[in-house]
């Protein structure tokens, strides 16, 4: 008899991978196998943009640029500038009632960016200067193999293409490390103190030009190699963002493949399930959209942040080229719209134990992690999602038999983050943030489960379904 009160009162939180059979656990394999080659093929923001209007363009959607009016099964995108995109379905429900179903996600990830003037000779070794971008621990980039990514633009307006260290061919790059004998000193420091973010500088080649009079013969062999396979010169790195992430690629993690290994998971892993629902959906009742925003690890400043007014803008489009739009409509509908955050959670490391509460934690291979309130310590900078919209948004949930937890981004007091909840929030929409949990996040080798990111599919897809 207790035991039945206890089946019937109990929360449960159950290892996913028990209730998947064969036919499951192969579409589970198939999803995990394309998310990886997307995310090895767009390690940055403008890679991911560029991989995601592809696959847009393949299914039916179109610039609403190029769009006169809008009707319902409409597909419609917007790019900024090359780094963030916004996706829409139109509803058949009246958007002035209904409002919009949104799924917003970010594309950039913790990575060294070249600074302004980067390039820098030292004894017989070029190098590269870097800033870091985002939260990241620094000892973690020295000693691994490093590639370049990004764009060189020319006064001319000329847009160079740089991907260098993906290829077998390619060289690749690395951040030298004191070796262990001589390290006594440096291991005595701080964790967080034993790299100095000045000293994340990139080795790139140590073969000088062979004339004595030069200064800095090697830096000068390098721009020439540069000049001759790109046409640029030093100056042109002042209008520049490149950008060094890990070299090797995602890949399947353990003796049963149970889990993915990768750089920029946080918050790639969201994006890609989000984007791959949305290219499955035709018609929805109420408008559908999807963000793939940029800067959210700086704090989703700048015109490709969400921050800016570049989604606002997106709507107003819609809204003019559905001939409805007027004044304060904007603000209607997004107090009347539902939204999922989607960002990672931390996942539980038995290893570091100490810092999770083990009953708010978010374990991997037990579903989508639904984060209430992110912030730090008393909830600071946290949006903190109303009873009534977790209820139903757990509903969706257990109506569609997907599994979820509830979870907190650590114990109180030990530290804590953010998303881009906040922001949407602000706006008057109701949020909750709904993602993968991350082993090891914002690290270069970051781990997943594949039964979260086949969950956090199922909930995206079966949330624009509602």
């Amino acid at each position: 008899m207790e035991e039945e009160q206890k089946e019937k009162l109990f929360a449960k939180r159950e290892e996913g991978w028990k209730k998947v059979d064969e036919k499951q656990k192969q579409e589970i394999m198939e999803i995990s196998d394309k998310y990886m080659a997307f995310l090895n093929k767009s390690k940055t923001e403008r890679e991911f943009i560029k991989s995601a209007k592809k696959l847009a363009d393949q299914n039916g959607y179109t610039d609403i640029i190029n769009k006169n009016e809008l009707k319902a099964g409409d597909k419609v995108y917007f790019i900024n500038r090359e780094k963030s995109m916004y996706l829409a379905i139109i509803g058949e429900n009246d958007i002035q009632e209904h409002g919009m179903h949104i799924i917003g996600s970010h594309v950039d990830s913790p990575r060294l960016d070249l600074k302004p003037n980067p390039l820098c000779e030292e004894t017989g070794m070029a190098y590269f200067k870097t800033h870091y971008y985002g939260g990241i621990k620094k000892y973690q980039w020295t000693t691994i193999p490093l590639s370049l990514h990004g764009v060189i633009v020319k006064t001319s307006g000329e847009k160079v293409e740089i991907n260098i260290g993906e290829n077998e061919t390619d060289p690749i790059f690395t951040i030298t490390d004191l070796l262990p004998h001589l390290a006594q000193e440096q291991m005595e420091k701080k964790l967080k103190d034993g790299i100095e973010g000045e000293n994340l500088k990139l080795l790139i080649g140590s073969n000088p030009v062979n004339d004595d009079k030069i200064q800095e013969k090697v830096k000068l062999n390098i721009l020439k190699i540069l000049n001759q396979k790109y046409g640029i010169t030093e100056a042109d790195f002042m209008s520049a963002e490149i950008e060094l992430v890990p070299a090797f690629n995602a890949r399947s993690l353990g003796f049963d493949e149970s889990m993915v290994a990768g750089y920029g998971q946080d918050d790639k892993v969201c994006a890609y399930t989000s984007l791959l629902a949305m290219m499955n959906l035709d018609k929805v009742k109420n408008t559908a959209v999807c963000i793939l925003s940029d800067k959210e690890e700086i704090g989703s400043m700048g015109n490709t942040g969400m921050e800016s007014h570049m989604f606002d803008f997106f709507i107003s489009e819609i809204l003019n080229k559905l001939g409805i739009n007027k004044p304060n409509l904007l603000d209607r509908i997004f107090c009347f719209s539902k939204m999922l955050s989607s960002d990672v959670d931390a996942g539980y490391d038995p290893i570091y134990a100490s810092v999770s509460d083990s009953l708010n934690a978010g374990y991997l291979g037990k579903g989508i992690a639904l984060n209430k309130y992110t912030g730090a310590r008393g909830k600071s900078g946290a949006s903190d999602a109303n009873a009534e919209y977790v209820a139903w948004v757990r509903n969706v949930l257990e109506k569609n038999d997907i599994q979820y937890q509830i979870t907190e981004l650590g114990k109180v007091d030990i530290g804590g983050g953010g998303t881009i909840a906040y922001i949407l929030a602000n706006k008057g929409v109701d949020v909750i943030d709904c993602g993968v949990p991350v082993l090891s996040m914002h690290s270069p080798y970051e781990v997943t489960n594949k039964y979260d990111i086949y969950s956090a599919y199922k909930m995206y897809e079966a949330f624009w379904k509602e």
